[in-house]
């Protein structure tokens, strides 16, 4: 599988609201640089892996889509929206935020993620 298919997989799994799914595809010295509209944020593998389990206590469902995707060497750029669905209204499907992250792929794993978003 290359490094594009691998990213692609991550983001249609539900890896972003369940922790033992993201476990699978983190690098153990993972670090993700996330500016967002709220401000700058670093997270390691652990608060990742607590953001996941935050969002799953907060969406019943969890859906990427993917507009651009490039990869390079052991980097992957993906430009994507993300759509959730509240547990108090599971019909409803709202989009959370866009994003646009580059990855870089180590040991078959993601491993360094450079990350802006805005809400919608």
């Amino acid at each position: 599988m290359s490094i594009k298919e691998f990213v692609q997989k991550f983001y249609k799994s539900d890896a972003l609201i369940d922790s033992e799914i993201l476990k699978t595809y983190l690098h153990p010295d993972v670090t993700l640089e996330w500016n967002s509209s709220k401000g700058f944020i670093q997270m390691d593998y652990d608060s990742i892996i607590e953001m996941a389990n935050d969002l799953s206590r907060a969406y019943v469902r969890s859906k990427v889509r993917i507009s651009h995707i490039i990869s390079e060497d052991d980097l992957v750029s993906v430009r994507y929206s993300h759509f959730v669905k509240t547990i108090e209204n599971p019909r409803e499907e709202m989009l959370l935020a866009h994003f646009a992250t580059i990855w870089q792929i180590k040991d078959d794993k993601l491993y360094r993620g450079y990350q802006m978003s805005q809400f919608s």
